[in-house]
């Protein structure tokens, strides 16, 4: 039976007069109907977080915060095979990859963010003036008020609790919008969220489009205090556009286009396997995936024929298959996106070494976005393949002869989020990667992440770091108190 996925306002669960379709990635088939929020429920939602700003979630104290966010993991965690069939029925990802990385992860963020909190000191200067008065200076922390939350399609729950459980561990209170995509985690979200026990208003849950839609309304409507998104860079643009003349605070983490550099010196094997898994991890539907790939000649054939063998090793299909790999793209339109950039590709004479076609089962998968994984060669770097973000399961790669031309081509890019760098030399490595115009290198790996560190992009991939100390500095408001002591 299919669900229903309803809005969550001020503590209540809410239909609508519109609703919209989640389909399989898959099949095409019919997941859940979801309540599409008007305009006047966007409004509630946001007056609803206001009043809970100064209602008993603004008296709670960081540690009484804390314990309520533990509360709701546990809840989480007792539930999480239900998050793991909503995530995989959304987006058709992996069994493996959805059960042991993408669910307790999302969970894990609000264990952390309760736990970091405490640990957090405040600051103080005891300061004596040039002409003798002393003062004592500290600094009390505020939360910034109502966020909007916009979360991406690629990591459902993943990315949203990154910035939920920050956003509400400072004392502020959220309006979520997921991707219309895959709306079932986070109306769990909301059901366990309801189940622990939050005050009413302190999250709310509205389900929609962009445009025109509820994510316009979100952005430019006056009660929401910051923005935080994680999607698309021309999506980004969009709302700074919408927050310019409110000149309100936004976290960015947009697109990317990044690089790897595998030099002479490197573990062929396991560069081979990293780009592999960079390229090809959950469809290429990841910001950090690698979509440029730049080998020393010396190495080239060789990489070239191994990559090919490993993406001929990813087995495509259905989720809950135990030799699943890798499954299908979000949606059909964007497979026809990806497919696009294949067909440019193709008619402008690059290799297909291997892949660049959709898969035929025989089956009711036929109906689904699957795309095999594509690895090509033989396009300039100012092709179009190589200059905008593809998000799909497609790398090209090029030769390079030495180290300061290929530092200038990685950074021959509009986007900055993440690169990775194939060496055996540790002074290549530490001389290259602050030399990379990306918020995030990696050296012989790839997705490797703590928590604490930051977390974004440069160029068009984002503004402002996510992470540790770097999330709480954005969704909290320094205010500095200044004592006369004579």
């Amino acid at each position: 039976m299919n669900r229903r996925y309803l809005a969550y306002i001020d503590g209540q669960f809410r239909e609508s007069d519109q609703w919209f379709d989640d389909l399989s990635p898959v099949n095409g088939e019919l997941v859940a109907r979801v309540a599409r929020a008007s305009q006047d429920q966007v409004d509630e939602a946001v007056g609803a977080a206001r009043r809970a700003l100064s209602g008993p979630w603004g008296s709670l104290s960081p540690a009484q915060r804390a314990a309520l966010l533990h509360k709701l993991a546990d809840r989480m965690a007792e539930r999480e095979a239900e998050f793991v069939a909503a995530e995989i029925a959304d987006t058709g990802k992996s069994m493996p990859q959805v059960r042991t990385i993408d669910i307790p992860r999302g969970t894990a963020n609000f264990r952390f963010f309760a736990d970091l909190i405490k640990n957090v000191p405040s600051e103080a200067w005891h300061t004596t003036t040039p002409t003798g008065q002393k003062a004592l200076h500290y600094t009390v922390d505020k939360p910034l008020g109502v966020v909007a939350v916009i979360a991406p399609w690629n990591l459902p729950l993943l990315l949203a609790t990154w910035k939920i459980a920050p956003a509400l561990i400072c004392g502020n209170t959220v309006v979520v919008k997921p991707s219309e995509e895959t709306p079932g985690s986070m109306a769990l979200l909301a059901e366990c969220i309801d189940e622990v026990g939050f005050p009413p208003g302190v999250f709310n849950l509205v389900h929609g489009f962009g445009p025109d839609c509820v994510g316009q309304w979100l952005t430019e409507h006056p009660g929401v205090d910051a923005v935080t998104f994680t999607g698309e860079s021309k999506t980004g643009g969009a709302i700074m556009k919408a927050v310019a003349d409110g000149v309100k605070p936004v976290s960015f983490e947009l697109g990317g286009k990044n690089a790897a550099v595998v030099f002479e010196d490197a573990d062929l094997d396991k560069a081979i396997a990293g780009v592999a898994r960079a390229a090809f991890t959950n469809c290429g539907q990841v910001c950090l995936c690698t979509e440029r790939v730049y080998v020393h000649r010396s190495l080239y054939e060789r990489f070239v024929a191994g990559l090919a063998e490993a993406a001929k090793g990813y087995v495509v299909g259905r989720p809950e298959d135990t030799d699943t790999v890798m499954g299908p793209l979000i949606s059909r339109q964007h497979r026809d996106k990806v497919l696009g950039y294949l067909e440019r590709a193709r008619a402008d004479g690059a290799t297909f070494v291997t892949g660049g076609e959709v898969p035929q089962f025989g089956d009711d998968r036929d109906q689904g976005a699957f795309v095999l994984p594509t690895v090509i060669t033989g396009l300039a770097d100012d092709h179009p393949v190589n200059r905008e973000e593809i998000f799909g399961p497609l790398c090209h790669v090029a030769p390079f002869d030495d180290e300061a031309e290929v530092i200038a081509r990685a950074n021959d890019s509009d986007y900055g989020l993440a690169a990775a760098i194939w060496t055996e030399s540790l002074t290549r490595a530490h001389r290259v990667a602050p030399r990379i115009e990306a918020g995030l290198v990696w050296v012989n790996t790839w997705y490797l992440r703590d928590l604490n560190t930051p977390f974004g992009g440069v160029k068009l991939s984002g503004i402002g770091r996510e992470g540790g100390l770097h999330s709480l500095g954005f969704y909290r408001e320094p205010s500095t108190v200044c004592i006369a002591l004579d």
